[in-house]
């Protein structure tokens, strides 16, 4: 597997150790539609956290978070549609992302809530 392909996946196992720690359940990892991948499905409440990661070795090249692009956007948002009719679920939705900076031995993570809205 490629580096950053593991940088991902420890990404990921960072953002969702974040969200158990203040209070998320998580309802899935990696839900699949169509062209779309939904990185985290969490709870909280009465509130569904869709959440993508994001996880760069350094900012040389911008932040994390500006990464996502508006065509990735709408189908993130597609497959939620699905998985929200599919489950039969009656919640309130937010977009977050998780944005993880590698810093020597550490990693600096931001949780943007609200980070991108259904239109």
């Amino acid at each position: 597997m490629a580096s950053h392909n593991d940088l991902g996946k420890i990404g990921e196992d960072l953002a969702v150790d974040f969200l158990v720690t203040n209070g998320y359940d998580i309802i899935t990892r990696n839900y699949v539609y169509q062209k779309a991948e939904v990185d985290i499905i969490a709870q909280k409440g009465d509130t569904l956290a869709i959440v993508e990661v994001k996880t760069r070795a350094n900012t040389n090249f911008g932040n994390p978070q500006d990464f996502l692009k508006p065509k990735q956007i709408q189908r993130i948002i597609k497959a939620v549609d699905e998985f929200i009719s599919s489950n039969g679920l009656d919640v309130e939705v937010r977009f977050d992302i998780i944005a993880i900076v590698k810093n020597g031995s550490q990693y600096d993570i931001e949780h943007l809530e609200n980070a991108f809205y259904h239109f």
